[in-house]
């Protein structure tokens, strides 16, 4: 059985790319950072943003986020209760990243019968049949 990504950490110590993807490591969590951007929102409204996802999953996926001091939580005593999700600094130094992600999806992910596929923008043109031939 594998091991999850942050478990592995410790067996590659010089490697950021490793280090930084085990904080992010998590089907939703990029997508979470990505609507954080834009401010702090409470629980219910991403739940809206991300129809897809099971309340248990956001929850655990915040709260690890939450571990990580990526995202912070604030929780207001007021009934109904009343919870808001926004980014720390640590998270918001993530923007550069995760704007990356969603410029390179944009331009290379299409929608093709259901399934996400990758379609490089230089591939979009296709060479002729007699293009090549000598």
């Amino acid at each position: 059985m594998s091991r999850p990504r942050a478990k592995l950490t410790t067996s590659f110590p010089g490697c950021p790319v490793e280090s930084t993807l085990s904080f992010l490591d998590g089907k939703w969590k990029g997508v979470i950072l990505f609507h954080l951007l834009d401010g702090k929102l409470r629980f219910n409204e991403l739940r809206r943003k991300l129809p897809s996802v099971t309340q248990r999953m956001l929850t655990k996926q915040l709260r690890e986020l939450e571990e990580a001091g990526i995202v912070s939580r604030t929780v207001f005593p007021v009934v109904p209760p009343r919870v808001d999700y926004a980014l720390t600094a640590v998270g918001c130094s993530l923007k550069p990243v995760i704007m990356a992600l969603a410029a390179w999806g944009a331009r290379n992910v299409v929608c093709h019968n259901g399934r996400n596929v990758i379609r490089l923008a230089d591939e979009t043109e296709t060479a002729s049949p007699g293009r090549d031939a000598a």
